[in-house]
């Protein structure tokens, strides 16, 4: 494969693209915070509420222009994400075994854009976008869970166009998602996989509409450690999202149209169970490789949850 070197002129044009997409939030990357589903995506937690809560750390300082090279003229971008979640579970079985389910999640952001080039560009804090999934429904199986869902993303966030501020998108998410989970090896293996597809209404004020973006999380955990009180899972987990329809609006241009962003990563994680207490906390760790049209990173995940 042949590379054509760029110019100093065109990394800056390129930079400032990826920083004006970002700054706008019309957006280099889709609305879904990658990687937390990426274990037991498939299992509907037993009937009753259950609460969760994710610590999300997103860092990303390598530049990517639309064939994944890296650009010598830097910027960053970080994300904290406090995410609250609670779930209500029935007991009613219905659609051949089915639980019925709502989630709402509640979240809390920082983040902060830097380059080069400008220095400080942006950086807001506060209460962000809210999702909402009223309609779930999940079959748990000896070897098999798996869930269906439909959910919303409502601009609760702040957001002002040309805002430096802004911890929200300013548009509406719609989306459509299953999480599957299989159980082999006498459970002591488990694969899981959760793919989601994100239609993006046109953000507010600006007029941009950022195009559709499909979503997958993945894992394979190992069980080190089963007890009436405590297991132990560990293994490899990992992400991808592709922007999949165009980026439009009155101020993108015809060239900007062309680009899809494309973001993929690996990593480990660690899961702990503790049935007495019906509660578990879990650690996990991606890493980001050959991405394009947006900035490449990692990111660190904690997550807790309890049952009632």
């Amino acid at each position: 494969m042949t590379h054509i070197a760029l110019s100093r002129p065109r990394i800056l044009v390129v930079v400032c693209v990826l920083i004006l997409s970002m700054r706008t939030q019309a957006q280099n990357r889709g609305v879904y915070p990658l990687g937390m589903s990426a274990t037991n995506s498939g299992v509907t937690p037993q009937a009753g509420f259950t609460y969760v809560n994710q610590l999300l750390f997103y860092s990303r300082d390598h530049a990517k222009d639309n064939v994944g090279n890296t650009l010598t003229v830097r910027g960053e971008n970080y994300v904290l994400m406090d995410m609250n979640t609670l779930a209500w579970v029935s007991k009613k079985k219905i659609a051949g075994g089915a639980n019925f389910s709502a989630v709402a999640t509640l979240p809390f952001a920082k983040n902060n854009l830097t380059s080069d080039i400008q220095g400080n560009i942006s950086g807001g804090g506060g209460f962000a976008d809210s999702y909402y999934m009223p309609f779930v429904l999940g079959w748990n199986r000896e070897r098999v869970a798996i869930r269906a869902i439909y959910g919303f993303l409502a601009p609760t966030g702040r957001f002002v166009a040309g805002g430096n501020s802004n911890v929200g998108s300013g548009y509406w998410t719609h989306t459509v998602s299953s999480g599957q989970t299989f159980f082999l090896k006498e459970r002591r293996l488990v694969l899981s996989v959760f793919e989601m597809y994100e239609f993006h209404n046109t953000q507010q004020v600006t007029g941009i509409n950022p195009g559709e973006t499909f979503d997958l999380d993945y894992s394979m955990m190992g069980l080190i450690r089963r007890s009436q009180s405590f297991q132990l899972q560990v293994g490899l987990v990992g992400y991808e999202q592709r922007q999949i329809t165009a980026t439009t609006g009155p101020s993108i241009s015809e060239a900007a149209t062309k680009e899809r962003y494309a973001v993929n990563a690996l990593g480990f994680a660690v899961n702990s169970t503790f049935p007495k207490q019906k509660s578990a906390v879990g650690l996990k760790y991606f890493k980001e490789f050959a991405d394009r049209s947006t900035f490449q990173g990692y990111s660190v995940q904690f997550s807790g949850s309890i049952s009632f």
